[in-house]
């Protein structure tokens, strides 16, 4: 059910603490937009001089006020924040947004104090957004505890930044976009960003979930709480690029950044990940409507043949298709265009709607009932007309007045359909596009902006939702290759025979229990490869004997392992490893594997534990899965057994939390299943 924040977004009433008639004081700014919900509920300004703030008599303190106060905002110097804190408590409060600034974010003392505040506040059945933060608002309560206003909408945005949400402001106008929520996060310390997720999930003013993220906090609980918040969600965050601050000391930690770890999270979760406030609108905007494409197939409508190439050539890049119109489809767009109009997609009016601009509105409605059309993009000039009507000539008035009726049946048909449209044209603002706009139909000025919204209505990588952690097994004490190994083996994951050995005689005794040929490992390095310790094919005893003497007198380790070397014909080697993050948890990476894993780079990430069905689907996504199912005469390998291997593997790894990193560096899958020939953990 989540946290109850009622008392937050819809307090019975309200009083700013620390309110002023100081411009330059942030409690000017809040209590100037406290006063404008005036007659919703009481709004109380308190300053500890008394007096009277923006014409009304300021409360010398919380207790003063004579009654009870539901929802505290408290903006004073951090000296005296505690003290305020402790007032609205006794007074009653059951929320308090704290904009006073001065603690995590300055170092441990002032998490210290934030901490031991946050404790008080819970103790009390009390919540609180903040401190360091910048307030909230909720359009749908006349609730304004923030410096700015925000145009009301559909769109709830949880921020760590104030001065994104004023551009996302901006950006928000032109589309028709608006707020029903905006909420500063600040340090966190009691109300969490995955606390506000859930809240605006079950919120019926919210259709949407935008969210500006630097620190998710518990980041595991957020994927959870997205994927289970039945509305669009969609993250802009910073800071992906940087690898993992923690020094990686496995191939998979090396792997995997955290750019890798938020995008692994998001796709399991069904979150559009953006990169820039520009395409967060984009996202949104597509989104709002409601509309989701079934399937990638993109219909490209266009009254110049540049536009047309330059827009299908963006679709393919947002990883959608342009395909070829089936033959109905073409036949009643003939009889419907005339005959230098190209019909097999990108569909070009080729100058018919400078002639005709209802044109452009038949087409549209062949192309959205077409069967084999999930989506359409319309590129262009429209809009062009009725926005250069005076300089069209004597045809200017008709054919001004033809683009926007056009405008008007584009706009009824998106009404009847639940397929996605948009529009990118050269003229955005004119008059036909804002009626299209008004429709609910998006509208760029940029071809990539288009296809970007079209490719957040379809159907994404497969969204899994985020399996739960299973219950923590006995730590592992020992974190060396045979430890690891035998903890993997109990799990159920295959290995070919070994022996420790420590001696030459050790090693001679160990090679009559099983065939040659052998492989030898030194055990004491986590990358033997690397390091010349290991030896493979190794024909007979005498082979190993002198293949032990020479990495010996080389490497001086204390125990080696002697192994039945694997039969490698028809197999193809993959890495499976699990890198826990301080945020996410236990990350799974599966890869194409062996030597070369760093080196290819060709892996997929999602979090752990996967289920083989997951799996099968992350190895069939890969470059190089052709290889998988046989190339040049080599036989298909047993993908089915390696997914249900990759199970075995980052259900072991999250079963663990002492484990940092682990890896099976070679996973050889074969025609008839699958075999780790190596192994490696890290703990914490």
């Amino acid at each position: 059910m989540g946290r109850d924040l009622s008392a937050l977004f819809d307090p019975v009433s309200v009083a700013v603490v620390g309110a002023s008639d100081d411009p330059a004081k942030y409690g000017h700014a809040i209590a100037a937009q406290a006063v404008r919900a005036n007659g919703r509920r009481p709004v109380h300004l308190v300053n500890r001089r008394g007096g009277t703030v923006l014409g009304r008599t300021a409360a010398t303190s919380l207790s003063a006020i004579g009654e009870p106060v539901d929802l505290a905002v408290v903006s004073v110097p951090a000296a005296g924040f505690e003290d305020a804190v402790d007032e609205a408590l006794h007074c009653g409060a059951r929320a308090i947004v704290a904009i006073t600034a001065g603690f995590a974010e300055t170092g441990d003392a002032g998490r210290v104090r934030q901490d031991a505040v946050a404790e008080r506040v819970r103790a009390a059945g009390a919540v609180m957004v903040g401190p360091n933060c910048l307030g909230l608002a909720d359009n749908t309560t006349d609730l304004f505890l923030a410096s700015d206003t925000f145009t009301p909408g559909g769109v709830a945005l949880l921020s760590q930044s104030g001065n994104l949400a004023l551009e996302l402001q901006l950006r928000f106008h032109p589309h028709g976009l608006g707020f029903s929520r905006f909420v500063s996060l600040g340090n966190q310390a009691d109300v969490t960003l995955v606390d506000l997720l859930a809240d605006c999930a079950r919120h019926e003013g919210t259709r949407a979930i935008g969210v500006y993220a630097e620190d998710f906090g518990d980041g595991r609980a957020f994927a959870e709480a997205a994927a289970d918040a039945g509305k669009p969600v969609v993250l802009l965050t910073a800071g992906r690029g940087d690898a993992s601050a923690r020094s990686a000391q496995s191939h998979t930690g090396a792997l995997t950044t955290s750019a890798d770890v938020v995008a692994a999270a998001c796709r399991d979760a069904g979150v559009e990940l953006v990169a820039t406030p520009r395409e967060l609108t984009v996202v949104l905007a597509a989104l709002n409507g409601g509309r989701r494409a079934a399937d990638h197939r993109v219909a490209v409508l266009t009254d110049g043949g540049g536009h047309g190439v330059i827009a299908a050539d963006a679709v393919e890049a947002a990883e959608l298709t342009v395909p070829e119109l089936r033959e109905p489809t073409r036949q009643r767009l003939r009889e419907a265009l005339w005959e230098q109009s190209a019909v097999a997609n990108p569909v070009d009016l080729a100058g018919m709607g400078e002639q005709d601009p209802g044109s452009y509105a038949e087409t549209v409605a062949e192309l959205l009932a077409a069967e084999e059309v999930d989506a359409v993009l319309m590129t262009g000039y429209f809009g062009g007309y009725a926005a250069a009507e005076g300089g069209l000539g004597g045809g200017g008035r008709a054919l001004a007045d033809g683009e926007q009726t056009a405008a008007r049946l584009i706009a009824a048909r998106h009404r009847a359909t639940a397929k996605p449209l948009v529009v990118q044209s050269m003229y955005p603002d004119s008059p036909s596009c804002r009626t299209l706009a008004a429709a609910g139909v998006p509208v760029f000025g940029a071809t990539e902006d288009a296809a970007r919204a079209l490719a957040a209505t379809a159907p994404g990588a497969q969204s899994t939702g985020v399996v739960p952690l299973p219950r923590p097994a006995s730590p592992m004490r020992e974190s060396g290759y045979m430890e690891t190994r035998r903890a993997l083996e109990a799990a159920g994951l295959a290995f070919p025979a070994a022996e420790e050995i420590h001696d030459e005689a050790e090693l001679l005794a160990a090679a009559q229990e099983f065939t040659a040929p052998y492989v030898l490992k030194a055990l004491h390095l986590l990358h033997k490869s690397d390091a010349g310790g290991v030896a493979l094919g190794l024909a007979g005893p005498d082979e190993l004997l002198a293949a032990f003497r020479e990495m010996h007198a080389r490497l001086g380790a204390s125990a080696y392992s002697v192994e039945a070397m694997a039969d490698l014909t028809d197999g193809i080697e993959l890495i499976v490893g699990v890198n826990r993050d301080p945020r996410f948890g236990p990350v799974a990476m599966v890869g194409l594997g062996g030597v070369l894993a760093e080196a290819l780079h060709d892996v997929a990430f999602t979090l752990a534990p996967v289920p083989a069905d997951r799996a099968l689907h992350l190895l069939r996504g890969l470059r190089t899965a052709a290889l998988l199912d046989g190339v040049r005469g080599r036989p298909p390998v047993d993908v089915a057994a390696a997914a249900r291997a990759v199970e075995t593997i980052t259900t072991f790894a999250a079963a663990h939390p002492e484990i940092a990193e682990i890896e099976v560096n070679p996973l050889l899958v074969r025609p008839d299943g699958v075999l780790a020939l190596d192994s490696r953990a890290v703990l914490a």
